[in-house]
């Protein structure tokens, strides 16, 4: 499992659109879907070669119901060895500079829901990166098929206190086959109230 504060220097391969949603309750933010591929010496010497195919992209027709009925879902996929440092990713952008209240999303049923993946990666501004692992948030089933996830700042490891600023928020897919499926899909992604749930303007 990688820090996305360790992926930091790498550009992003961006693939299918960006999101961008605002809300009384929370800040602007947009959800840019992007791809991690690490070579020998990203992954270190022990590790497989870096082959996984990895993906990342919001995808219509997956998710829960949104405006204008495109029903679009964050795709993430990791098909091979976890120990392999590839990483699907998403880049929450617009959120430097704030105190987090309120930090979730949520996961399709038949995806990958571990310890470390699908996670947030909260990098905060004195650099310590905060892991919110899926499987640790609060589950609350929502429709069929669907979970609610929701962290609270102790879930972190290690915990974000309610005084602490947010440099960058990422969200990070990088255990394989040999944990789970390997793919998850995720919607309405919610930072502090504001929820992103399809590429273009929403709520």
């Amino acid at each position: 499992m990688w820090s996305v504060a360790r992926l930091a220097a790498v550009t992003f391969a961006l693939t299918l659109g960006s999101l961008a949603v605002a809300s009384a309750a929370g800040p602007s933010i947009t959800v840019k879907p992007g791809t991690f591929v690490g070579t020998a010496g990203d992954c270190g010497p022990a590790s497989p070669p870096a082959t996984d195919a990895v993906a990342s992209a919001w995808v219509a027709g997956q998710g829960l119901p949104d405006a204008g009925g495109s029903n679009h879902a964050l795709y993430l996929q990791k098909f091979g060895a976890t120990s392999d440092c590839s990483a699907a990713l998403a880049s929450v952008s617009g959120v430097s500079g704030i105190s987090l209240t309120e930090l979730g999303f949520d996961v399709r049923d038949d995806g990958h829901c571990g310890a470390g993946a699908p996670r947030f990666d909260v990098i905060t501004m004195d650099g310590v990166d905060h892991f919110f692992g899926c499987f640790y948030g609060t589950h609350t089933p929502i429709a069929r098929g669907w979970t609610r996830v929701r962290f609270a700042l102790g879930d972190a490891f290690p915990p974000v206190t309610a005084t602490e600023t947010v440099q960058s928020i990422e969200i990070v897919f990088d255990e394989g086959t040999d944990v789970g499926s390997g793919f998850v899909y995720i919607d309405n992604i919610d930072v502090n109230g504001t929820i992103a749930g399809q590429p273009g303007l929403a709520q």
